[in-house]
């Protein structure tokens, strides 16, 4: 176990913020940290769970500690006659795990196809991308309960899984601290080929019918063609959640702008991009400070260079603010800021 204090975050956040840690504890097994938990707990600082960090905004020191559990490990742990078993450890980079899952066989997270951060996040988060999301192949999430240190096993129907959202992020916020998360990955490859430009990236390559490796490419390379690398520009990816709004919101819309991008939800309601509508306000490429839109996607924001956190918050509710102006629609960031 590592354990450091004052300790810089900017190798924890990808939006490239300097920002420190009062103490910073790094675990690789489960039993340390359970030692971590019990450790923190009576020092009466606050305490925050770091994992790749590519979905947070830092706009200040963290006057607490930060705990990165970076648990290893991929292995199967049972099957059926269709499906396969697969426990990650909660540091394992996410696509790490994709790659091992399309070269050893196991389907149904293609889509999900670098997506940044680490396993543990993906249960927190529910990530989701190209008409996928994790909570279809989340089984169970082992975590370690903060306050006693306690192992617990987690069922996912337990998790309230939705849009982005999850009981880790609500009720059970700062409850677990996530180990491992056990996937439910099918035998039989079901390409999802209906959302976005996959089909046609297909096409243009001569693929009508895609192995599950060249849906992994077409799709890696359609998000690496949109979005930055956090190595040479700072982003945190997708900064808002698209918004999901009722029918009759759709077709006022839909009446001044015939060509408006969404998808049925299923439910009545539609979801509409919110890139799209940050677009129609002017943003893409756009810079406010040192604070940026990217050029290429409207719905990422990025450091342009040495801004600070409070200056991305800056153009994140100045964008908010034309889209509530413009289309009525509120749209709320999917980075959690602190």
């Amino acid at each position: 176990m590592k354990d450091y204090s004052n300790y810089p975050l900017l190798r924890h956040n990808t939006f490239g913020i300097d920002a420190r840690c009062t103490r910073f504890v790094e675990t690789d097994t489960v039993e340390e940290t359970q030692q971590a938990c019990r450790s923190l707990n009576g020092d009466g600082q606050p305490t925050m769970i770091v994992g790749g960090g590519s979905n947070l905004l830092l706009t200040k020191d963290f006057e607490g500690n930060v705990i990165h559990p970076a648990i290893s490990g991929i292995e199967t742990v049972g099957e059926s006659q269709d499906h396969i078993l697969v426990r990650v450890g909660c540091g394992v980079v996410w696509d790490d795990f994709v790659a091992t899952a399309v070269e050893e066989g196991w389907h149904g997270a293609e889509n999900l196809s670098l997506i940044p951060g680490e396993a543990g996040a993906s249960a927190v988060q529910n990530i989701g991308a190209y008409g996928a999301e994790v909570k279809d192949i989340i089984k169970e999430v082992e975590a370690v309960e903060m306050a006693t240190g306690r192992l617990t096993v987690i069922d996912a129907s337990e998790c309230r899984y939705g849009y982005r959202q999850s009981r880790f992020k609500q009720d059970w916020r700062g409850r677990f601290i996530i180990t491992h998360v056990t996937y439910r990955l099918a035998k039989t490859f079901t390409p999802q080929l209906d959302y976005g430009n996959i089909r046609s990236r297909l096409a243009s390559q001569g693929i009508d019918t895609p192995t599950p490796r060249q849906l992994r490419e077409a799709i890696v390379s359609i998000r690496r063609e949109k979005l930055p690398d956090p190595a040479v520009e700072g982003n945190a990816g997708s900064f808002f959640m698209n918004p999901v709004v009722s029918r009759d919101t759709f077709c006022r819309i839909a009446a001044h702008y015939p060509s408006v991008p969404h998808y049925d939800t299923g439910d009545g309601n539609v979801k509409i991009p919110a890139g799209w509508m940050i677009e129609q306000c002017g943003w893409k490429g756009r810079s406010l400070g040192r604070a940026g839109v990217h050029s290429k996607q409207a719905l990422v924001l990025v450091n342009r260079g040495g801004a600070t956190g409070s200056e991305i918050v800056t153009l994140c509710d100045t964008i908010r603010r034309d889209v509530k102006e413009k289309f009525g629609i509120d749209i709320h960031p999917e980075v959690n800021i602190i």
